[in-house]
């Protein structure tokens, strides 16, 4: 009984923590929106300060390391994870993988298949689409075994338009704010909360970053086009200099430690 009433305030503890955060980050939050977090907070124990939850253009989406924290506090017995040959093209950049989830060790498993390509996938990690596509199948599976109706943020489409089908879609001139979507694409601020929660940056040091490279105080002053040049240039940074990256935005807490 005692473990049950401890078990019951964690739970209680994390859906504060978790909607202190996600007002504090994201204003704009609906009534629902709040009340989806409570609910898989309480199911799921989903924590936002670990990045296991990310909402996206009116929605809530699960990431690959909050089903990978779910599977092991259900104590998952296992992943089997296998290309699927006959489905890939390597020379194309196309994979296919089966992910089994094994709950238990009698388990007879849950299945999910994944695939990526350079049309499915953000331009920012084009190279790496056999990677992509394993991660999309393991959290297929997870999402099975585990009862999660929500989909996952590596699964989406919508944060994969090519540069090049977004360069022909915009307007010649381009004054939207940062923080919009544009015909269909995703808020830059999500895309950076994506690159922020992917190479475990410090927000606060990226966002000073991006002020100072847009040349405004906030990354939502800049236009969508400087937002989108910096965004780009913070991805190929993280991805293959990721030491003088950390240097880099150092360089701003000492900077915002002078001006204190």
């Amino acid at each position: 009984m005692k473990n049950q009433n401890s078990n019951c305030l964690q739970v209680e503890l994390l859906i504060r923590e978790n909607v202190r955060l996600a007002r504090k980050r994201r204003k704009e939050l609906s009534t629902v929106a709040i009340k989806q977090l409570r609910v898989l907070t309480r199911s799921y124990g989903f924590s936002l300060a670990l990045g296991d939850l990310l909402y996206l253009e009116n929605g809530w989406y699960v990431a690959h390391a909050g089903l990978l924290r779910l599977a092991t506090r259900g104590h998952c017995s296992g992943i089997r994870v296998e290309h699927v040959v006959d489905a890939c093209d390597p020379a194309a950049g196309r994979w296919v993988f089966r992910a089994t989830v094994f709950k238990a060790p009698s388990s007879k498993g849950f299945v999910g298949y994944g695939d990526a390509d350079p049309s499915n996938v953000s331009h920012l990690v084009h190279g790496a689409e056999m990677r992509v596509a394993e991660t999309r199948a393991v959290n297929r599976a997870l999402r099975k075994a585990y009862g999660i109706g929500l989909c996952s943020v590596e699964e989406l489409g919508s944060l994969s338009s090519s540069p090049s089908s977004t360069r022909e879609s915009k307007p010649t001139v381009n004054h939207h704010p940062a923080n919009g979507s544009h015909n269909g694409q995703p808020r830059l601020r999500d895309q950076l909360c994506l690159l922020i929660r992917q190479y475990n940056l410090d927000p606060n040091l990226v966002r000073a970053y991006a002020a100072d490279f847009c040349g405004t105080q906030k990354l939502s002053g800049a236009s969508r086009d400087r937002g989108e040049s910096f965004i780009s240039q913070l991805a190929k940074a993280a991805k293959e200099t990721r030491d003088s990256l950390i240097c880099k935005l150092n360089s701003f807490a000492r900077t915002q430690e002078v001006t204190t």
